[in-house]
């Protein structure tokens, strides 16, 4: 009964969170937000124009590789993922498969 409950848990925890049907979004951030906020940032700091220059250089290489690989995930999905190894593996599979049921199918 206890497995019924908690299901019917999920299900309404789920429904009333504000990222239903929206449970992971890419991180939204551009290269004129990080300059912006580099700037902003360097503004209080008194470092040399070239160590600013390198630093900033730094940080706009690593903003943008890590834009392709962070997301926005909704607490209750994510929670869910980490307790149910099954499911993470499922949809990292769907992940490493998808676009070849097309290819299989031309």
């Amino acid at each position: 009964m206890g497995d019924v409950l908690d299901e019917a848990y999920t299900i309404v925890q789920c429904k009333e969170c504000p990222w239903y049907k929206s449970c992971v979004v890419p991180m939204k951030f551009t290269a004129e937000d990080i300059r912006r906020q580099l700037e902003a940032s360097a503004s209080g700091m008194n470092m040399p124009q070239s160590a600013d220059l390198g630093m900033q250089n730094l940080l706009s290489s690593m903003a943008t590789a890590a834009q392709n690989s962070l997301l926005e995930g909704c607490p209750i999905f994510i929670e869910r993922l980490r307790t149910n190894a099954k499911l993470a593996q499922h949809l990292k599979e769907i992940m490493q498969n998808w676009g070849k049921e097309d290819e299989t199918e031309k």
